[in-house]
């Protein structure tokens, strides 16, 4: 029998044949990380849709719910308070189910002794990280419209799109940068505590203190200087932008402070796995 293929062609061992992006492995890995989370949707799409949906009801009941005597006038840059913190809930939820999501795979893969499965196909460095990526951001993209769908139909609150751009690209940077946070938390930790850690340490913080709640423009200087070194500041302002047509920050610097950022993130995710640090070996 001959060993050589029908075409004729003979490839030397160790030598790769996919000489360019192999889009069979990264739509399968991708399709792979979508099923994972999409088996339990009821735990990573509608939960975290109904907590963001509590936070607002809390929020606007609290401070600026109708019916609140002196607080439903409450108003925060010249729109009514609920509709002020509908947005940043919405990108709020996605960027926090982005990062739960790539946070997971290589860490599991890690525990449980089958990272090979994700370090072992003809992938490489990028195409992996692109999977990992693209279905983080897939997962929020689904809880930001679900919970977008649930509050359109609350009464008091007004979540129509003004400037679309806005809304896609600072949806889409923020869930990225989430997505790429994760991986790097994925490939450091060790333990789901180190995860958690990260989830309550800086995430979360991160989160709260972005102006989500209140406007950057009350706060004392000094705090203002901190607020505007946190990316989430950027991701919220922008997508508030897309929906009320008002920010407290420069909506195109925002837009290329994040573009940069998730560039430099991406590529130190990238380093990370390219080398296999804490993967192999």
């Amino acid at each position: 029998m001959n060993d050589q293929p029908r075409s004729g062609i003979r490839f030397a061992p160790g030598v790769p044949t996919i000489k360019r992006v192999n889009w069979p492995g990264l739509r399968t890995l991708y399709v792979k990380e979508v099923r994972r989370f999409f088996k339990v949707q009821l735990q990573t799409i509608w939960a975290p849709a109904l907590t963001t949906l509590l936070f607002l009801v809390i929020f606007t009941v609290a401070l600026g719910g109708a019916g609140g005597g002196a607080a439903s006038a409450r108003v925060v840059m010249g729109v009514p308070f609920a509709d002020f913190i509908a947005p940043g809930l919405i990108v709020m939820g996605m960027m926090q189910n982005a990062f739960a999501n790539s946070s997971f795979s290589l860490l599991v893969g890690k525990m449980q002794g089958t990272i090979v499965d994700y370090l072992m196909p003809p992938l490489s460095s990028a195409e992996l990280l692109a999977g990992l990526s693209l279905a983080a951001v897939t997962r929020a993209i689904l809880v930001g419209l679900t919970v977008w769908a649930a509050m359109l139909l609350w009464p008091g609150v007004h979540v129509t799109p003004r400037h679309g751009w806005a809304i896609l690209w600072f949806g889409l940077m923020g869930s990225l940068f989430l997505s790429f946070l994760g991986v790097l938390t994925s490939i450091w930790a060790e333990k789901f505590d180190h995860s958690a850690a990260v989830t309550n340490f800086v995430v979360a913080p991160l989160a709260l203190l972005s102006g989500t709640f209140y406007s950057v423009d009350k706060l004392a200087p000094t705090f203002q200087a901190i607020s505007h070194a946190n990316p989430f500041f950027y991701i919220i302002s922008g997508f508030r932008y897309g929906f009320l047509g008002v920010a407290d920050s420069p909506v195109v610097a925002g837009a290329l402070v994040l573009l940069a950022a998730n560039i430099a993130l991406g590529g130190l995710c990238y380093a990370l796995l390219r080398t296999g640090w804490k993967l192999k070996g």
